[in-house]
């Protein structure tokens, strides 16, 4: 295999001549010109490489509820990128044209970290967002672009599915200011099956972010019919984050569609996701949100003292902000959790695709 590549951190030499990707738990070992699972990272004249450094498969200009975070700076842009490949194998996976890609060829926006801060500083962007696919897999580059958009005032946002080892894991989110974590199932059967992966090393991810790091983490899950969708399931990830989280960390039940391997999978009916809010809100949960459907109840904020609506959104499009910018109810004055400023942001529900030189 001859490719050119990013010389990758996080590897060792075994004994039989194999070297061992460290970054997640897959511990894939590699002989010489052979690819990890993820596809990016290669091992090339006896080192570990990443070949998608510097390259994207596209930039766009989102609201940041889009990823979703609805208590990080609510009503700002964030621009948002990824590249290839993924390191989990996600049946049901809807971004499968580009996490699933094998096509180098197809990432052809190329970008610096450097060009990357620019560009979110030049389109007043308050945080660039690395999405699309899972930044894990391409954990230098991203790290490289956090260090430059701190450098120039702009915050950084991790979209993942949180299924990385210990050190890297500790380096990686010493550079994010925020986080959005996949939960997709609280069942090991779920995520070995339908996923590729473990259940628990996304457990201690989420234990970490809540415990050892500043880093602003919010929590999605995406509802499928008949795999992670009962009460029971949804109870015991209710309880244990409760436990382990607290109250005030806010969940995303969002909607699946049909997509990827999972075609004649049904899509989530809004009342699954209107029943989840209710059980995680009857457990405790002060933030509970509904996604990939039109329910402004359930994208809105409330306050968790006074249940007055702070945040009222329609989609993506903010209608009334009443937090302060120290994070108060403008009402009773009981802390929101979150990083908010003192008026919303007016990016409303706009996509804007932009292009990096």
């Amino acid at each position: 295999m001859q490719e050119s590549g990013y010389p990758a951190r996080y590897w060792h030499a075994i004994e039989d001549g194999r070297l061992q990707c460290d970054l997640c738990p897959r511990d894939c070992k590699l002989h010489e010109g052979q690819r990890g699972a993820c596809f990016v990272r290669a091992r090339q004249n006896n080192q570990m490489i990443l070949a998608t450094y510097g390259r994207s498969s596209g930039f766009c200009i989102d609201p940041i509820e889009k990823k979703p975070l609805n208590h990080f700076y609510p009503g700002s842009s964030v621009l948002s990128f990824g590249t290839a490949g993924c390191n989990l194998t996600c049946k049901f996976c809807q971004n499968w044209d580009i996490s699933k890609s094998h096509d180098m060829d197809r990432l052809m926006a190329q970008a610096s970290p450097v060009a990357i801060a620019d560009a979110a500083l030049k389109h007043a962007c308050k945080s660039v967002a690395f999405t699309y696919n899972d930044p894990v897999i391409f954990a230098e580059y991203a790290m490289d672009v956090a260090d430059a958009c701190h450098a120039r005032g702009i915050q950084t946002v991790a979209v993942t599915a949180g299924y990385m080892h210990e050190e890297p894991r500790s380096d990686f989110y010493a550079k994010m200011d925020a986080a959005n974590v996949d939960l997709k199932a609280f069942t090991e059967d779920f995520y070995f099956k339908l996923t590729g992966s473990h259940l628990q090393p996304v457990l201690e991810t989420l234990i970490y972010l809540k415990h050892k790091t500043s880093v602003w983490f919010e929590i999605t899950t995406l509802l499928i019919p008949g795999y992670n969708d009962s009460d029971e399931e949804i109870t015991a990830m209710c309880r244990w984050i409760m436990q382990y989280l607290g109250s005030d960390v806010p969940i995303h039940f969002s909607a699946f569609h049909p997509d990827h391997k999972m075609l004649a999978v049904p899509a989530t009916p809004p009342a699954t996701l209107f029943r989840a809010r209710n059980i995680a809100m009857n457990q405790g949960l002060q933030y509970v949100y509904t996604g990939n459907v039109h329910h402004q109840e359930g994208d809105t904020s409330y306050c968790s003292n006074c249940k007055t609506p702070l945040i009222v959104r329609d989609w993506y499009q903010i209608h009334r902000y009443r937090v302060t910018a120290t994070g108060h109810c403008t009402e009773c004055g009981t802390a929101i959790a979150g990083k908010f400023d003192a008026q919303a942001g007016d990016f409303g529900r706009k996509r804007v695709p932009i292009a990096i030189s």
